[in-house]
């Protein structure tokens, strides 16, 4: 487990670092060759306020919009693929029905044979 956090640990830094770069080259593009390219502050470390509360109705919000963009993410299948589950889904239940109600027969059948009640 430590060695995952140090490997996590080290991804960050690494992406961190090459984050810095691409900003300094970036900054050097689009300004004069003169000027020092220098980090923006990180709005984290400037503003340490505590996060506002969100109320009750701010949470529903969103939630909803957390449902909104996660529906946006699914996969969803196509018409010949959503046939072809559904018709496999049916016959599976028909088979496990079948399965069943035969199982169900046998053992009433074992105990009227071994009880010799009619029931």
């Amino acid at each position: 487990m430590p060695n995952k956090d140090r490997q996590k640990r080290s991804v960050r830094k690494a992406r961190a670092a090459e984050r810095r770069e691409l900003e300094e080259k970036h900054a050097i593009s689009s300004g004069n060759g003169s000027k020092k390219a220098t980090p923006a502050p990180v709005k984290a470390q400037a503003k340490k306020s505590e996060p506002k509360k969100v109320g009750f109705f701010g949470r529903i919000k969103n939630w909803f919009k957390d449902v909104k963009t996660e529906m946006g993410r699914v996969t969803w299948p196509s018409k010949s693929e959503l046939k072809n589950y559904s018709v496999a889904v049916i016959a599976m239940l028909v088979v496990f029905g079948v399965a069943v109600w035969l199982v169900d027969t046998g053992v009433v059948a074992a105990l009227i044979g071994f009880t010799g009640l009619r029931g």
